[in-house]
């Protein structure tokens, strides 16, 4: 009973204050502006089931993805003993589904134990090409030090998890044969059903116990833990990739979103609009793309709390890679900082939505130079393995300081200046359609 009760208290309180993380992270999400993503829910399935749960655009290099995919299906398939444990955490059982499933239950756990072993390969090969080899997209300026660590020790977790796996199987194993009347046996296990022995065999019945509590424990403590982790790190996109994926756009990777006053201001210079549809000259100007979370997308946002960091966005910008100071991944990690900074403000009290001013924007964490080297060549979309769109973002940024605070770089407003007065890009006297004229004569 002490143990029941201290399994769902446990439980409870772990729950509870997930809960209220990921209810602040739904709260900082949706500070952005609304966005409508209703179209073509059949193409937005489909890019769930292929790049959330095929894990489609990974296999594009597909060592590491191959891995990635090793801890991937464990982490699912070891749900189901989860699922076990919270059962009989509650009602005091032992192995819930053994006797309802029967000669499948030894199949589904066998699978779960060979899944972690190579899980368990897997961790040790990322933190190998981590801290080993060391990839240089994992050694750039943004990832000096918490993003770092916070990469080493989600894999140290995973290998807690899996520890946890084999105490408690191996150790029960052993203890079928010694105690077969409350450790009855469920059927052949893949890997425990050796190693349990070779490694716990010759130990007593009641310090096997221990072990198999521990081991129960240990897979628990590190769930819950995990779990309350991941508000904080960047495996937040474990569960944030399914709606990211779903929410991406569908519609060509080049198209820009339309700005409805700049179209309504040029129809109104060529006389195209309605008496009724001209803007008001009284009226304050309106602001143009983004300068803070409150003027971005929800999805923006939801795109920073996605990142998964793992750089690929930055390993093919060629404004990067021509040693410019773009980095497509620290864009969204500067994104995501800001939303934090954001709603601990809001959360202090000091702020309210309707009137908050911090005296800070965007633009204190991304400086110009980043966003005037973006070359819109939409390599960092087709690169990410979860459908993360930083470009988006970036033309937002830029938008605002041309558009709203007529801005910019020096060497850009000739051009500006000529499109605006001769409707070309180049400085020339002529009329753009001066051809037509000419060729007409």
């Amino acid at each position: 009973m002490f143990q029941q009760l201290a399994f769902a208290a446990v439980l409870i309180g772990a729950g509870y204050f997930a809960f209220r993380q990921f209810s602040r992270i739904r709260r900082n999400i949706l500070l952005g502006k609304d966005e409508d993503f209703s179209d073509n829910p059949g193409q937005r399935w489909k890019n769930v089931l292929l790049v959330s749960f095929g894990q489609k655009k990974m296999f594009k290099r597909w060592i590491p993805a191959t891995f990635h995919l090793f801890i991937y299906v464990a982490f699912l398939f070891t749900q189901i003993e989860l699922i076990e444990i919270v059962i009989d955490g509650f009602f005091g059982k032992h192995r819930f589904f053994a006797p309802i499933l029967g000669s499948l239950y030894p199949f589904l756990i066998s699978t779960i134990e060979v899944l972690s072993v190579l899980a368990f390969v897997g961790t040790f090969v990322f933190l190998a090409r981590r801290n080993l080899l060391k990839v240089p997209r994992f050694y750039t300026s943004e990832m000096d030090g918490w993003p770092r660590l916070d990469g080493n020790l989600i894999l140290f977790g995973e290998l807690v998890l899996l520890v946890g796996i084999f105490c408690m199987n191996g150790a029960d194993v052993v203890l079928q044969g010694l105690d077969p009347q409350h450790y009855f046996d469920p059927g052949t296990f893949a890997f425990t059903e050796w190693a349990g022995p070779a490694v716990f065999g010759g130990l007593s019945q009641s310090t096997l116990v221990v072990i198999e509590r521990l081991g129960w424990w240990l897979h628990l403590l590190a769930v819950l833990g995990f779990l309350n982790y991941l508000p904080s790190s960047k495996h937040l996109h474990i569960l944030l990739a399914f709606p990211n994926t779903y929410y991406a756009r569908v519609s060509p990777k080049g198209q820009m979103e339309n700005m409805p006053e700049i179209m309504n201001e040029v129809k109104s210079m060529m006389g195209l609009l309605d008496q009724e549809e001209e803007p008001d000259p009284n009226a304050d100007l309106p602001e143009f793309g983004s300068n803070d979370v409150f003027t971005l997308s929800w999805k923006n946002i939801l795109e920073a709390y996605t990142c998964t960091e793992c750089g690929r966005c930055t390993s093919v910008c060629p404004a990067n890679l021509t040693g410019k100071k773009l980095s497509p991944r620290k864009v969204m990690m500067d994104i995501r900082d800001r939303a934090e900074e954001v709603g601990k403000n809001l959360d202090s009290g000091k702020f309210t939505r309707d009137n908050y001013d911090d005296g800070k924007t965007l633009f204190d964490y991304i400086s110009k130079e980043e966003i005037h080297a973006c070359t819109t060549c939409n390599a960092c979309v087709e690169a990410c393995p979860v459908l993360i769109n930083p470009m988006d973002s970036i033309l937002k940024l830029r938008r605002y300081e041309i558009l709203t605070e007529s801005a910019g770089p020096s060497d850009w407003l000739p051009m500006f200046n000529s499109i605006e007065n001769a409707g070309s890009a180049w400085q020339i006297p002529d009329a753009r359609d001066k051809w037509v004229e000419d060729a007409q004569n």
